[in-house]
């Protein structure tokens, strides 16, 4: 069964309806009948690093990897509280060098400061089984940078944030869905098991596990959006 990885980014009441990038900002009651979905179709959420043996073909069943990207503290306010309540475990993205900061990266695209989860916030996060993944350190457009800087972001992102778990982090998230060969092949050596992109579709056992595609899930989706991205891709 090829499986869908589902991609949020905030959990939050929406901005106004000028406001860049709307609809990237889920309302958590949406969030909530989202999840509702999954259980009715009778698909386990689960973190990517979970997913990831159904992926690659070694079991079986009906599972959707559940990830959110660039750790807002919404979606621990918002999202987590689901996620518990109906026994689902998702991935965290975090950009590290932005841990108890705020979204810098898209102050330049006009979007409203939201804040990033504290150190306490990650470690409550990861000590209830949810998975915590590198976004890189700081947000950054791989494909622009000199390779050793790409290199550095990929790497020592994924060194912080085992230090501050105490834990090894598999996961990887290419910021803006931003990627070429090279960024894989560094992100491979770098340690991680996996990386997402934002190329549209589910994920096969024949998928190249550093650029797996995900299904991202917007304000605007209804429910049989939702549906369709979860069943068909």
């Amino acid at each position: 069964m090829a499986v869908p990885i589902l991609a949020y980014h905030q959990i939050a009441a929406p901005p106004s309806r000028k406001a860049p990038f709307r609809s990237m900002v889920v309302h958590p009651e949406a969030f909530r009948r989202q999840m509702e979905w999954l259980k009715k179709l009778g698909i386990q959420g689960v973190s990517l690093r979970e997913a990831m043996p159904y992926i690659r073909g070694e079991k079986t069943g009906k599972v959707a990897a559940i990830t959110f990207d660039d750790s807002y503290a919404n979606v621990y306010e918002n999202a987590l509280p689901v996620l518990q309540e109906f026994g689902f475990t998702a991935t965290n993205f975090v950009v590290a060098n932005q841990i108890g900061g705020s979204n810098i990266w898209d102050a330049p695209l006009g979007m409203a400061q939201a804040s990033c989860m504290s150190v306490e916030q990650l470690k409550h996060w990861h000590s209830l089984g949810h998975e915590v993944g590198s976004h890189t350190l700081d947000h950054v457009r791989l494909p622009q940078l000199p390779m050793e800087e790409a290199r550095r972001q990929i790497t020592h992102s994924r060194e912080l944030l085992e230090d501050l778990l105490d834990e090894g982090v598999s996961s990887f998230c290419f910021p803006y869905g931003d990627e070429t060969p090279l960024d894989r092949v560094l992100a491979y050596e770098a340690g991680y098991s996996a990386a997402t992109t934002t190329r549209r579709g589910r994920a096969r056992p024949g998928d190249d596990p550093f650029g797996l595609p995900r299904a991202t899930i917007r304000r605007n989706d209804s429910w049989l959006h939702f549906v369709k991205k979860c069943v068909v891709g």
